[in-house]
């Protein structure tokens, strides 16, 4: 097989390669230029930070964002939000205020910057990608590590080249692009690849159109997303006041990726994802006259002021359906500032739009629940069972322009079908130039001498970080549940208003692990614990386990409830990283047939784990089935320094460790000396 070469990707990686071998497969260390969290995962980084003896971050620029958990029903999230500020500005981190906006588009407006990498606490750090970017999405403590100067450790994937030809006809969008791709592949297409899109194609997509294409990325399960650096990019940040920050990048002419594929834009229609998975995509036309309850413009899969302002364009003058709420979530202050400078926010009001804060908002389930069983079409990034805050829900993905139309007509209804129908002509929109910049809505950081002064502020829901004990030799124990294909990790750790105010707080966080596929799980991992601490016990898996959110209280939860082991078909990349990293051995079916062998209540046990665990040691294991007295064929992908972490508990188990045989060791390391950051203002300019 002829190996990628010349492509963007891999110059991006070679500029920022620490070690390993750029090859698909093997892992490599990468060295992070950008980091950024948000409130949903950004605590549990703050306190990594704080466990690893951090003094300051070493990465180039490092932000954190509050416009995830928008809910304060009660005190929990102010006060994490409280506890986040603090760590700002003990840890030498931007902090973005209140009401600036969703992480994704806020930094790719303020900070992003062609060739630079960016590790990200959320999986759709991707986004960054449409900008030239590496941008990756990835465990806090993955993130925690980056910010301390370490690099990152992934599997180097495969470059998929994905050329783009012709122009999107009218009432298609970027949304339509990245459907048809999930249409073509499903959730699990792009696993360990990376894609790069090129081709003639790209003149007509603005940097935030190909935002929403990179984006959802991640629903394709993709490492990451690479769009070249050229003149969309440049006109982006032009209008940022950032044009210093542009640098041209591009794939070589002669460029060979690992894959291909073409999507000849103009032959595209109309699309939409129907409950309850982003890889569930068809036409538009083919679910015309469904009933719906909810339209939502909004998310970090649809953040530009194109998107509101289409919107807008298609209801002014006209009223939404008396059965349909409609509902407008800004996705930044910016974004609010000049959808209202326009007039376009009086348009959607006086057609019946409610306009909500800047923020995530019904994305992770922080508001605007639909009813159950009463459709709602989102321009959101994922559909997953209950995200929304609705248990029985029926969410559907589509475009701004889909969205807009349907919430005029009250049912699915093919914008392009209502436009003949109605004799409205396709909006022509007319932006402007230069955003409503806003730099004083970050906060910068403090200097060292004062940032040292700093104490964290940590409310009465902040627990701290659970204390893990080593792998041990040999592991017994039943399983406790047995789930079925692309389980995400919204269904392991629930978002939602419910659960996430809890994200500081591990204990009472547990109390929610995997009750949407089975209410009983804490309860009976409770069973198992003995003199105060949890009892061991197995989880198994189908295909693409952990896909989704990149939220590690998915792994850590779990493990605090006594969780060793999960065996499955496969794995999703950033939730098998994270498990490993808190402890949890993610071993793999040699043949996937015995997955059906296996039933919840089996005990299982895995013998000699230290020895097969060894440096170098073969990677396959044997599985024995007590209850039906059968052994399986098992194995893990760990590389050595992953094996290490599992063995002793966790990443931050094992630096401990490595510290306490090596004093000295682990803070020269991690605390490597940064590079000469330059100008690290937003604006650069």
């Amino acid at each position: 097989m002829t190996l990628s070469h010349g492509t963007l990707a891999h110059r991006l990686i070679a500029d920022h390669l620490v070690d390993g071998a750029m090859e698909p497969g093997r892992e490599i260390g990468l060295r992070i230029d950008q980091t950024l969290t948000q409130d949903a995962t950004g605590t549990l980084v703050m306190q990594e930070l704080e466990a690893l003896g951090l003094d300051r971050v070493r990465t180039e620029v490092s932000v954190q964002y509050v416009d995830h958990n928008l809910l304060q029903a009660d005190e929990r999230n102010a006060e994490d939000h409280a506890f986040l500020r603090s760590a700002c500005r003990r840890f030498g981190i931007w902090y973005s205020k209140p009401g600036n906006g969703v992480s994704h588009p806020t930094h790719m407006q303020r900070f992003g910057i062609p060739g630079r990498t960016l590790a990200g606490s959320d999986s759709h750090t991707c986004a960054a990608g449409s900008l030239g970017m590496l941008a990756l999405g990835t465990g806090g403590l993955e993130v925690a590590l980056a910010m301390a100067g370490r690099s990152l450790h992934v599997t180097m994937p495969e470059i998929w080249g994905i050329r783009l030809t012709g122009r999107l006809p009218e009432w298609v969008s970027a949304k339509d692009v990245v459907l048809e791709l999930l249409r073509r592949h499903g959730v699990k297409g792009a696993v360990n690849r990376i894609l790069e899109y090129h081709g003639p194609g790209l003149a007509d997509l603005t940097a935030m159109d190909r935002h929403v294409i990179a984006n959802m990325g991640a629903e394709l399960g993709a490492t990451t997303s690479v769009f070249p650096a050229d003149a969309a990019v440049r006109e982006f940040l032009r209008g940022e006041d950032r044009e210093a920050d542009f640098r041209e990048l591009a794939a070589e002419p002669d460029a060979v990726h690992d894959l291909t594929d073409e999507i000849d834009l103009s032959t595209l229609e109309p699309l939409i994802a129907r409950p309850t998975s982003p890889g569930n995509v068809v036409a538009v036309r083919e679910v015309a006259g469904e009933p719906i309850g909810q339209a939502v413009i909004g998310s970090s899969a649809n953040p530009g002021l194109r998107d509101f302002a289409m919107a807008a364009a298609i209801v002014v003058g006209r009223q939404t359906h008396p059965a349909v709420s409609f509902d407008v979530n800004p996705t930044s202050r910016e974004i609010l500032a000049d959808l209202t400078k326009a007039g376009s926010t009086f348009d959607l009001v006086a057609a019946g739009a409610r306009i909500h804060q800047a923020g995530c908002l019904g994305c992770i389930g922080m508001g605007q629940a639909p009813a159950p069983g009463r459709n709602s079409l989102r321009t959101f990034p994922r559909n997953f069972p209950g995200r929304s805050g609705t248990e029985e829900d029926a969410v559907w993905l589509c475009s701004p322009e889909t969205a807009a139309v349907c919430a005029l007509t009250g049912e699915i209804t093919d914008p392009r079908a209502w436009a003949a129908r109605e004799g409205v002509p396709y909006p022509r929109l007319r932006l402007p130039e230069h955003a409503s910049v806003n730099r004083a809505m970050l906060e910068p950081p403090l200097p060292p001498e004062k940032a040292a002064q700093v104490e964290l502020e940590r409310g009465p829901n902040i627990s701290g970080l659970p204390d893990l004990d080593p792998l041990p030799d040999e592991l017994t124990g039943p399983v406790l549940l047995k789930c079925g294909d692309n389980v995400s990790t919204d269904e392991i750790s629930p978002a939602g208003a419910k659960a996430l105010p809890y994200r500081s707080n591990i204990p009472r966080l547990a109390e929610f692990t995997f009750t949407r596929i089975d209410p009983d799980y804490p309860r009976h991992a409770a069973e198992l614990a003995t003199d105060g601490r949890p009892g061991g016990h197995f989880v198994v898996g189908g295909e693409n386990y952990g896909q989704g959110s990149s939220r590690e209280h998915a792994a850590i939860t779990p493990r605090h409830l006594g969780l060793r082991v999960v065996v499955a078909k496969s794995y999703a990349r950033i939730h098998w990283q994270n498990l490993a990293n808190f402890g949890v051995l993610p071993l793999e079916f040699d043949d996937p047939g015995d997955y059906h062998r296996i039933d919840t209540g089996d005990r299982l046990r895995l013998e000699n784990l230290r020895t097969a665990l060894a440096s170098g040691a073969e990677p396959l294991l044997r599985l024995h089935n007590t209850t039906k007295d059968e052994t399986y064929q098992v194995r893990h992908r760990l590389s050595d320094g992953r094996r290490r972490t599992v063995l002793a508990g966790g990443t931050i188990a094992a630096l401990a460790r490595e510290e306490r045989q090596h004093p000295g060791g682990v803070a020269s390391e991690t605390l490597a000396t940064p590079a000469d950051p330059g100008d690290l203002s937003p604006h650069s300019d």
